[in-house]
């Protein structure tokens, strides 16, 4: 084994050396290598080894010879011309070309080595000891014949322990052929690329590798061993075991998107095993509504940047689509250059089940945080509201309800803070147009694993319609104040809008307790003299010396203690409505004045002989028979008429017995 020091001096001089990476271009390159291609090192760092090779004719045959490497093939020993030096003189060279093992049985990188055949065969092994990936060469009986630095590294194995021994005894590799690869790379004369195994170190301890063969030919052709490339890939490994524990679905493209990676989770969600979809184009095997122009990790590769949580549908093997929501990203190499794609996917089937069973509830929904932002809104939430889903995501509810508990009746908030749920509450909001709509709400705090309040959901019912169907239903049985279900009180609701519209005099009879002044208002509040004054005057209730005075004033001195003008309820309802209550009751002397008010429209204030008009609507009302106190002289005839042109019979109670409950 050569000393460092030899290793460095004679390096330069022994054979030309390229360490190529997984994209090849060049890494690094010695001072021979750089010599022989006119650049330094520093100008062929980060450059495509074909712009060197095929770009130059003198080095035709190299770019030819690799080739085959790019399928992962060993080329060992091969005998080549390459003109070289300021003269271009024309030299002979052994050319080994070993493709190191990378990640999903793609190629990590190379290493070009052209050995001058005019030095001494043994720097070629100082060469082989510059490689960061282990080399060990076998003879036909499988025994070890050399094994370089970075292979006693791994293994922890010296060269001089294993030269001569054979190398299951070494590595004691657990793999799933049932022969070595070694062995039958020699045997068969074929390559065996990105084979991946655990081997157990010298300590005892295994590690997981990755490793490639290929048989030793000689410049004649012929077969006399085997070599075989190994790398470390516990980080790889580890790195693959974290991917293949993510519960999310993820697969990696290169930049022809043929996939390169399929963790665990992608095969459980789609259907397909990581073996029948590495290098197939990603497209072949998801046919996503994102597939195409749309496809967002086209779109991520080509502007280099990310997509997040976009909901997509994606077929599963067996034909079925799945919605799933997808993230995609650019992936770099170490130059930060675009060199493929990662996409992770969550199958969204609970979610999106979860979702269209919300969506299919008549009842509006919402959920909100400890800080009162919504953070789901259904279907019938966004009807009911006017609000779409987007335009509440994130807002406070009081400024997307604005109802008539917000702030400190709130239901939810009473629900979040007591830990309870709140029912059947009813209230208004405001839709987003501005308008009132009635509603039931009931809330209960969201709870987390542990019990924790971590929000809270609401559900409200539009009860609009029945509103509306309570509010038809009430003027169908009620005329303002009045509720009445029999037949009769309908028939008068149907006709007294009419009359209310009228200007005549109405009389209303009927018994005591039969509502006749309910009457009377609900005419006065339909009327078109509603914004006027209503005066009520009992008449039963005021001694005959009192009524004139009250009904139509008096003037000072009319009388003693007159001294100072008094206007009458006539006066006081000018414009309006004067209910004259127990009309039956109003002696002779009164009545005369009161046929004149209704017949002329005017009237004389006590003491006054000048004229007052009078415009006022009277409405009168008896529990007497007029009729008969006509017939027994008591009611004046004339008056009786001019009263009676529109007249109103109630009903007593008796004979409205449907209306006892209500």
């Amino acid at each position: 084994m050569m000393t460092e020091t030899s290793r460095q001096d004679t390096f330069p001089i022994g054979s030309a050396l390229f360490h190529i990476d997984g994209q090849w271009r060049i890494v690094t390159v010695n001072e021979m290598a750089a010599q022989l291609t006119g650049y330094s090192n520093d100008e062929l760092k980060g450059r495509l080894i074909a712009d060197i090779l095929c770009g130059n004719k003198e080095f035709t045959a190299l770019a030819q010879l690799c080739e085959p490497v790019h399928q992962g093939h060993i080329i060992t020993n091969h005998p080549i011309l390459l003109c070289s030096g300021p003269e271009k003189t024309q030299k002979s060279y052994l050319a080994t070309i070993i493709p190191f093992p990378g990640e999903n049985e793609q190629c990590g990188g190379v290493l070009i080595s052209l050995q001058d055949t005019s030095i001494d065969p043994e720097m070629h092994l100082v060469t082989l000891n510059a490689v960061a990936d282990g080399i060990f060469t076998v003879d036909m009986d499988a025994n070890i014949t050399m094994f370089n630095r970075a292979a006693e590294k791994i293994t922890g194995w010296s060269s001089d322990e294993v030269l001569g021994r054979p190398c299951h005894r070494i590595f004691h590799a657990r793999s799933d052929a049932r022969d070595c690869n070694l062995k039958e790379s020699v045997r068969q004369g074929v390559i065996l690329t990105n084979e991946s195994i655990f081997a157990t170190r010298k300590d005892g301890t295994t590690l997981p590798i990755s490793l490639s063969t290929a048989p030793l030919r000689g410049p004649d052709g012929k077969i006399y061993g085997g070599i075989q490339t190994f790398r470390d890939n516990t980080e790889g490994l580890f790195n693959r075991l974290i991917i293949s524990s993510v519960a999310d679905g993820v697969f990696t493209v290169d930049q022809k998107w043929r996939i390169t990676s399929f963790n665990t989770a992608a095969e459980k969600i789609t259907g397909w095993k990581s073996e029948e979809v590495i290098g197939k184009p990603c497209r072949e095997i998801f046919h996503s509504s994102a597939c195409g122009r749309n496809c967002l990790l086209q779109s991520s590769v080509s502007e280099g940047t990310d997509h997040i949580d976009q909901t997509i549908f994606m077929r599963h093997k067996e034909g079925h689509y799945i919605p799933v929501s997808i993230s995609s990203s650019p992936l770099l190499d170490d130059q930060g250059k675009i060199i493929g794609g990662i996409e992770t996917f969550r199958d969204n089937t609970m979610s999106l089940r979860k979702s269209l069973i919300l969506d299919s509830i008549a009842d509006g929904v919402f959920t909100v945080d400890r800080n009162w932002q919504i953070t789901s809104f259904n279907r019938a939430a966004e009807e009911i509201t006017g609000w779409s889903r987007e335009e509440a995501m994130g807002k406070s509810c009081s400024d997307v309800f604005h109802s008539s508990i917000c702030g400190r009746n709130c239901a939810i908030a009473e629900s979040l803070y007591s830990g309870g749920p709140v029912a059947n509450r009813s209230i208004t909001i405001r839709n987003k147009k501005g308008e009132s709509i009635p509603i039931s709400i009931s809330a209960s705090p969201l709870t987390d694993h542990e019990g924790n309040i971590v929000g809270g959901v609401e559900t409200f019912r539009d009860l609009t319609t029945i509103t509306s169907l309570r509010r038809e239903l009430t003027q169908k049985y009620t005329f303002d104040e009045i509720i009445s279900k029999s037949v009769a009180m309908q028939r008068l609701f149907k006709i007294m809008p009419e009359i209310a519209r009228s200007p005549s005099t109405v009389l209303i009879c009927g018994e005591s307790g039969t509502g006749k002044e309910l009457v009377a208002r609900a005419l006065y509040n339909a009327s078109e003299r509603r914004d006027k004054p209503l005066v009520i005057v009992n008449c039963g209730a005021l001694p005959e010396t009192l009524l004139e005075s009250e009904l139509f004033g008096y003037k000072a001195g009319a009388f003693t203690d007159a001294r100072r003008d008094k206007e009458g309820r006539f006066a006081a309802a000018e414009g309006g409505t004067l209910f004259l209550d127990e009309i039956g009751e109003i002696p002779p002397s009164v009545q005369v004045k009161l046929l004149r008010v209704l017949q002329e429209k005017v009237y004389e204030p006590l003491g006054s002989n000048t004229p007052v008009r009078a415009d006022v609507r009277i409405i009168a009302a008896t529990n007497r028979r007029l009729e008969l106190l006509v017939k027994e002289g008591r009611f004046r005839e004339d008056l009786f008429y001019r009263l009676n042109v529109v007249r109103i019979n109630l009903p007593p109670l008796r004979e409205r017995k449907e209306d006892i409950p209500l």
